[in-house]
């Protein structure tokens, strides 16, 4: 289980480096967003993995952290709302500047 974990965070980090080098504003957000995904199931990972446990401490013997748990709560929380604004920001640049690319080139060189 440990090992199906680490790798579902790095092909989530991964993926999210990746599409945070691409020049295009909508890759950048759904990369940050790919990479906020990877640290909450990080953080979720290091409460401990345990199949058939409570998160209630006194409820089995040895329960998980529900400490990690309301982080990640908490980290989905502040993730939604920095990807929202990260969307209305992208919006209103591709509003002003007529073009998605993240340095407002769209390709082309400025002299």
């Amino acid at each position: 289980m440990e090992l199906l974990v680490a790798l579902i965070i790095g092909v989530l980090v991964a993926t999210g480096v990746y599409l945070c080098l691409r020049a295009r504003t909508f890759s950048v957000v759904l990369g940050l967003t790919l990479l906020g995904y990877g640290v909450n199931v990080f953080l979720f990972s290091m409460g401990g993995l345990k199949i058939n446990q409570v998160a209630v401490v006194g409820a089995s013997a040895d329960p998980t952290d529900p400490l990690t748990q309301a982080l990640v709560l908490t980290a989905i929380v502040i993730g939604f709302a920095m990807t929202a604004f990260l969307v209305v920001l992208a919006l209103r640049s591709q509003g002003e500047q007529h073009s998605d690319h993240v340095d407002g080139q769209d390709g082309e060189q400025r002299s």
